[in-house]
């Protein structure tokens, strides 16, 4: 039979005995002069570059604070996909932006799915190959936003996406 003792081992030095009473000079006045010596400065103004105005206007997928990318920039990016070994994939949708139209309930949102043109692009090798998709795409779905993406069959998962068209007057 095994029984299950307690075993006390002495513990050098004090314990911990809480907060000290002068707890004041944890948090100094922010125009004390000790406030300011623990602020950030690098000697120089700062500036920063907005690059996205959030007020009506929607985020998309990467890239898209920019202007729309020409054919030769999406070529550039999906010859990085190819690259990587990664699989391209178009999808398009009519709104372009998650929301919640048909159920109030949580978890549930509409357009958190796009709609996917035809089937990811297995075994392409050449950029050309999806650029003649996409251009098929915006023929049959003029006023749809469209995007590309990228899927790692090694990871199972989506590793890339950026928007090619936004609806004209979406923006």
């Amino acid at each position: 039979m095994m029984y299950a003792g307690v075993f006390s081992v002495p513990v050098a030095g004090p314990g911990f005995s809480g907060l000290k009473a002068n707890s004041s000079q944890l948090f100094p006045a922010k125009d004390s002069v000790s406030w300011t010596k623990k602020t950030v400065s690098n000697g120089s103004r700062t500036h920063c570059m907005k690059t996205w105005d959030p007020i009506d206007n929607k985020k998309f997928e990467t890239l898209s604070y920019l202007p729309p990318l020409s054919d030769e920039s999406i070529a550039k990016e999906i010859d990085y996909m190819l690259k990587k070994g990664w699989i391209p994939c178009l999808e398009f949708d009519a709104v372009g932006s998650v929301r919640r139209e048909n159920s109030r309930m949580p978890g549930y949102y509409d357009g958190r799915y796009w709609t996917m043109w035809k089937l990811p692009m297995f075994g392409c090798n050449d950029s050309s190959q999806v650029l003649n998709e996409i251009q098929e795409c915006k023929r049959t779905y003029p006023n749809a936003y469209i995007r590309c993406l990228a899927f790692d069959n090694k990871h199972q998962g989506q590793c890339m996406a950026f928007i090619i068209q936004k609806p004209t007057g979406s923006d």
